[in-house]
């Protein structure tokens, strides 16, 4: 990211990353299992015959709660028959034309959805009889707030045993409350913001959302939404158990104007569509292209009314960049299956032990690493789009390597453009999966060579490679990493890669096309 910024940055205005939309899960964990719905009704004293007739008198009475203070503030409570419609877009309009004085509920919605509840399973073999988790569909409740801390959110609960919850809120709707109660200016447009007064403020009062108490907020506004828990619960108490079903992590680069984000944009989008490989993306979303992979990688381009939007999908995982308001340039990563991603800590059942890496959990407790993992796949992201509407000619990133060179006294020959294993080599290098961690000498000898047969094949390959990565950087095409064998592209390095990947893929009547500058010169000339 800093290289795309320092490339841009007569530009761009402020930067800011954190959380956008997040959407947390909420689960009675002892009753998401039969047997430990078979407990709670044992506590409750209630026969297993009679567990539709009591069910249905605490839906009852649940649904009678969470509504009555819908009822009580005179807010609009409506049945909704279709899910094409959006709830959130019909609260928000529901707000505009009756606005809240002060923090509370804007409205409530009631819908029947897909759901897993309980059933009284019969049968005539004693032993198969009980309650069974189903598929089904009942009614669920959303309610949608201006909540004092986070803003505009809503929290739905499913009004059927096992009363699984869900709360969505946005990291921007809890910063724009942040700031206002600092007084501190800004100007926003829906989900963004297109001017910060104090930029380090605001990614500070970002960064500090990270360092929330998740499972006391949440459960707080559990209770809200169910006044009647504590009292369906007294047999036998529980709490909810708090995963975040899905997060968007958004850059968001603030250019000066609407007229400087729509003279690289275009360039942008071209470069996103057009270059962006299958292990470019693996790499973005943190993971290595090899054989062993399984899984779909797709990706979208999409025409937006205010813009154009790039998505790229790794399993349940995603990554796009999509130009907002105008001059808002956002890079937003998406993580739905954690799994795909690792975090180093003990295992389970060893809490003081040795710090292992594992793969990421649902649960709440990993939130900060879904952070850094989601920052660390913009970043990657916009470094590879650092490259993007470089002024310099092609002519002179070519001719700066295609001449012998001198470096520390020894010679070096040309680069050779137009040879096939000069531009394998740069082709390896380039490669997305390197642009992290950087490559090694064995990592061009698996790239260019065949496996070695013996260990004098193998040496003699390695040497090779060792005369190859003095060749490129002799031509500063790639620097070492320090303190380690690893080496990366440089700056020149990324710009001849891209050169020839660009002219590579081109037509021939795309390089000889005039572009619109040269067209009003020649007009002008005429």
């Amino acid at each position: 990211m800093e290289t795309f910024l320092t490339r841009h940055a007569p530009l761009v205005s402020s930067t800011l990353s954190g959380f956008d939309r997040l959407v947390f899960r909420g689960t009675l964990q002892l009753l998401v299992q039969e047997r430990g719905m078979h407990m709670f009704l044992g506590c409750a004293n209630v026969m297993l015959l009679d567990f539709k007739r009591f069910a249905l008198d605490t839906t009852e009475r649940l649904k009678s709660a969470v509504l009555a203070e819908v009822e009580r503030a005179k807010r609009p409570v409506r049945y909704l028959d279709s899910p094409k419609t959006s709830k959130e877009d019909l609260a928000r309009q529901i707000l505009d034309e009756r606005p809240l004085k002060k923090p509370g509920v804007i409205c409530a919605f009631t819908a029947v959805e897909p759901c897993m509840s309980f059933e009284y399973h019969r049968s005539q073999d004693p032993t198969a009889r009980g309650l069974k988790l189903r598929r089904s569909k009942c009614q669920h409740i959303y309610k949608y707030y201006v909540h004092p801390t986070f803003g505009f959110m809503s929290a739905r609960i499913q009004t059927w045993f096992p009363f699984n919850v869900q709360i969505c809120m946005n990291g921007r709707e809890w910063l724009a409350r942040d700031l206002a109660r600092r007084r501190s200016g800004f100007k926003q447009a829906d989900n963004c913001f297109t001017w910060l007064a104090n930029p380090t403020l605001a990614q500070r009062l970002m960064d500090e959302q990270l360092q929330t108490a998740w499972p006391e907020a949440l459960t707080t506004i559990a209770r809200g939404l169910n006044p009647l828990h504590e009292e369906i619960f007294a047999p036998w108490p529980m709490n909810y158990y708090w995963s975040g079903y899905q997060t968007e992590w958004a850059t968001d680069i603030v250019f000066k104007n609407p007229k400087a984000l729509a003279g690289i944009y275009p360039a942008l989008v071209r470069h996103a569509t057009g270059h962006f490989k299958s292990e470019d993306v693996m790499r973005f979303l943190g993971r290595k292209a090899h054989g062993n992979f399984t899984g779909e990688l797709t990706g979208s381009f999409k025409d937006r009314a205010e813009g154009v939007r790039v998505k790229h999908w790794l399993r349940g995982n995603s990554i796009k960049m999509y130009d907002k308001a105008g001059s808002v340039l956002r890079v937003e990563t998406t993580i739905s299956q954690t799994e795909e991603f690792k975090v180093l800590r003990p295992h389970h059942d060893q809490p003081d032990g040795k710090l292992v890496w594992q793969p990421l959990r649902k649960g709440v407790a990993d939130l900060h690493r879904r952070a850094q993992v989601s920052q660390a796949a913009n970043e990657r992201y916009l470094d590879a789009l650092a490259v993007v509407d470089d002024t310099t000619p092609c002519s002179t990133v070519f001719d700066a390597v295609s001449r012998r060179v001198t470096d520390d006294g020894r010679r070096f020959r040309a680069m050779r453009l137009g040879d096939r294993d000069d531009l394998a080599l740069l082709e390896a290098i380039s490669r997305g999966e390197f642009a992290t961690a950087g490559f090694r000498n064995r990592d061009l000898r698996r790239l260019l060579y065949a496996p070695p047969k013996t260990a004098i094949d193998e040496r003699r390959l390695s040497g090779k490679a060792s005369r190859q990565l003095r060749l490129l950087r002799a031509h500063g095409i790639i620097r070492k990493i320090p303190k380690t064998h690893r080496y990366q592209l440089s700056e020149r390095g990324r710009l001849l890669t891209a050169a020839l990947r660009a002219t590579r893929d081109a037509s021939v009547q795309q390089l000889l096309r005039p572009n619109a500058s040269a067209q009003q010169q020649l007009s002008a000339a005429a």
